[in-house]
């Protein structure tokens, strides 16, 4: 499993990288069977966010680090970097850009963009 996610350098310019999702077999549901389960990570709350079709938000950091499941439409996400990423109904982006100089997103597709976000301690 692949997602992308957005870190900061030095200097506090975003910029995008790729990563796969490390795996390890564990009884997770007892008595269930085992099955693949990657490490966890302590949320400190949920929210789902609906952008209109056409939004634009100006060039921002996140807030806390969060993980967003784009659940329908096309999120456009550009790093400090000036990369540019379409994010699409099932992918992962996780975003700790947070004291830098962000990013800034939008709604694409003539779509509205709905989203799952977890945010961390």
């Amino acid at each position: 499993m692949r997602y992308s996610i957005l870190l900061e350098d030095a200097d506090g310019i975003s910029y995008f990288e790729d990563r796969e999702v490390d795996f390890e077999l564990k009884t997770f549901a007892p008595p269930a069977s085992p099955f693949l389960v990657s490490k966890e990570v302590e949320a400190a709350r949920i929210a789902f966010l609906s952008l209109p079709a056409g939004w634009k938000g100006v060039q921002h950091r996140s807030p806390k680090p969060q993980l967003a499941t784009v659940l329908f439409g096309t999120f456009r996400v550009q790093a400090g970097s000036g990369e540019i990423r379409d994010f699409k109904t099932g992918d992962l982006f996780w975003a700790e850009d947070v004291s830098g100089s962000g990013h800034a997103s939008s709604a694409e597709g003539g779509e509205p963009v709905n989203l799952l976000i977890a945010q961390f301690q």
